[in-house]
């Protein structure tokens, strides 16, 4: 299943959409997790943002991950991955994390509460050839099973959302499992629109 927002060129197929406005004003909705990948070009980033909610939101702290918050971020990380079926292996998602981050190749927010961090969302970023034009893949996102419920998956989207238009992309995409109903129904309330035209291919090697 294929999930866009804004004027999107997919790896396989273009399709244009209604560019959203910033920021969404929604409901809090379920946190789950997605899947896909890429390559990072120069951005401009808030280092800091921090979001206030409803009274069930968790008041948090985001901030743009680099190589030294890569210790706090293998294990929801690592946690991730499994979700997906994968084994175990914290220590290789900080190597990957940290090559990653040290050579500039994708962004990561992570949201803090207090000295831990509670979730992220990573972005890769690609380029449409036929639009001229640059946008990012929202590969990655997370929450600890702890704080889900409390409204943290929606600031992180709308942070990757804001992260974005700062580097004049013209869209984000993502992909999710087809039978994760509560993170499909965050997207929707965020104002993605989910792809009904084309078919995602893959080859693997």
């Amino acid at each position: 299943m294929y999930w866009i927002l804004g004027a999107v060129s997919s790896p396989w197929k273009e399709i244009t959409l209604r560019q959203i406005g910033w920021p969404l004003q929604v409901s809090d909705g379920g946190d789950d997790t997605l899947a896909v990948a890429h390559k990072r070009i120069d951005a401009v980033g808030v280092s800091c943002f921090l979001v206030e909610m409803s009274s069930d939101a968790l008041e948090i702290e985001i901030t743009q991950a680099t190589p030294a918050d890569v210790g706090a971020a293998a294990p929801l990380f690592d946690a991730y991955r499994q979700f997906y079926k994968k084994p175990p292996n914290e220590e290789a998602a900080r190597r990957f994390l940290f090559a990653r981050l040290s050579k500039d190749e994708s962004v990561m927010f992570l949201a803090w509460r207090g000295a831990r961090a509670i979730g992220f969302v990573h972005l890769y970023p690609v380029f449409s050839s036929t639009n001229l034009t640059r946008q990012w893949i929202l590969n990655d996102l997370y929450i600890d099973p702890e704080a889900r419920k409390r409204g943290v998956a929606h600031q992180l989207m709308n942070r990757a959302h804001q992260f974005a238009r700062s580097t004049q992309a013209d869209g984000l995409t993502l992909e999710t499992a087809t039978d994760n109903h509560s993170a499909q129904r965050l997207y929707e309330r965020l104002g993605w629109k989910r792809d009904e035209q084309f078919y995602r291919y893959f080859l693997a090697l």
